[in-house]
Parts: structure tokens; C-alpha cells; sequence
């Protein structure tokens, strides 16, 4: 498998002068043409049966997935999308239309392993806890500081190659980062908001072996 080289950190960003759009076309550094298993343009008024929405309100409105936190849960919405994976690409358009980020989470066959988080200030790469262990803490193994404008459609596309993770928007950041733990099996893609209304189009999953 391809790797990018790291000069002094697990961290490094560049600046895009392109525009913010909806389904911007983009290149993957790591991966080279693997095959697309996943498209959805959210074009039926309902989910596939390989979302699943443990919290939160996600419904398909306009030709687009919206989630919202619900104050009666708790807890902040969480879809999950239920398509087994290793090394893959993800790609796909959002919208801050109420929410200041969310997090793109990604589990293990035994819990959270590690999640890509995004905001209007920031973009960052983090191991999650491992709750068994007492001993465990949260890792942020990349951050940038970014400017993701609310109220507009951006596209992001995240590239995870063994332990490699490599997050690109159409503007904005590009980052990556490196740690052992993240070369497993995991069972879904997550996505993990809080606030009124985080928007989701053109969904996109390639495989790699």
C-alpha cells in the first residue's frame, strides 16, 4: 500500500484555493481506483435498510439526509451506516446548517476506535477511548486549524490505508495522520452530531483489499 511521508509530526495541512460546492470531484492520494460499493444520492423519501439510527432524527428530506439531535435522548444523533471495512475511501457533501461540526466515527468489532472530527475552527483525527481499559485516553493524532463556513455544501473525502488516515475537503484542509490501532476490521461508518440540523448528500464508499 501507498504512504505518504510525515516530516517531524503526524500532522501537516494545505490550503485549497478552490470553491465549497456539493459533489466536488476529487483525487485520493492513497487509494487508486478500487471499486465503488456504495452510492446514494438519498433520491427515496426513506433510508436503505444499511442505515441504522441508534439516535437522533435522520430523515431524507428534498433529496437530502438530515439529522438532528433530540433533547430526549440525551445523547448526541448518531447514523450509522452498516457496510464492513478496512481500507477504504468515503466520500460525500455536507452542510453546517444549525450545528457547528460533527464527527465521522469509525469502531472496531468491540467498540470505538477512532473518529475524524470537524468544526468551523478545526479538523482533527483522534483514537477514541477504550472503555475496558482504565488506562486508555483519548489520542488526537492530527489537528489543523480550518475554516468550514456554515450554510454552505462542502465535499470531504477520507482515505484509510492499514494505519493511515488521510482527510481532504474540496477547500479547506488536507491531514493526515498515523497510528498502529486503526490497521482492524470495522464494522460500519458513523456519523455523530449535536445541534439542529446537520445535512448529507452524495454518499460515496470505495473498497481496497
Amino acid at each position: 500500500m501507498p504512504r505518504l511521508i510525515l516530516a517531524c509530526c503526524l500532522s501537516f495541512f494545505i490550503i485549497s484555493v478552490a470553491t465549497a460546492e456539493k459533489n466536488s470531484e476529487m483525487t485520493p492520494k492513497l487509494l487508486k481506483g478500487p471499486p465503488v460499493v456504495v452510492q446514494d444520492s438519498f433520491d427515496k423519501k426513506t433510508l436503505s435498510d444499511k442505515f441504522a439510527t441508534p439516535k437522533g432524527s435522520w430523515k431524507v428530506v428534498d433529496g437530502v439526509l438530515v439529522g438532528k439531535e433530540l433533547k430526549s435522548d440525551k445523547h448526541a444523533a448518531v447514523l450509522s451506516y452498516q457496510q464492513p471495512n478496512r481500507n477504504s475511501l468515503i466520500q460525500f457533501s455536507f452542510m453546517l446548517d444549525g450545528t457547528k461540526g460533527f464527527h465521522l466515527s469509525f469502531n472496531h468489532a468491540k467498540g470505538h476506535l477512532f473518529r475524524v472530527i470537524v468544526d468551523t475552527e478545526s479538523v482533527a483525527i483522534r483514537t477514541d477511548k477504550d472503555k475496558k481499559d482504565p488506562k486508555s485516553e483519548p489520542l488526537t493524532i492530527s489537528q489543523t486549524k480550518s475554516k468550514i463556513a456554515e450554510g454552505e455544501w462542502h465535499t470531504m473525502l477520507v482515505e484509510i490505508i492499514d494505519d493511515q488516515v488521510l482527510v481532504q475537503f474540496d477547500e479547506g484542509p488536507t491531514i493526515i495522520g498515523l497510528h498502529p490501532s486503526l490497521a482492524v476490521d470495522k464494522p460500519n461508518y458513523r456519523f455523530v452530531m449535536r445541534g439542529e440540523s446537520l445535512k448529507i448528500d452524495d454518499l460515496k464508499i470505495w473498497a481496497a483489499e
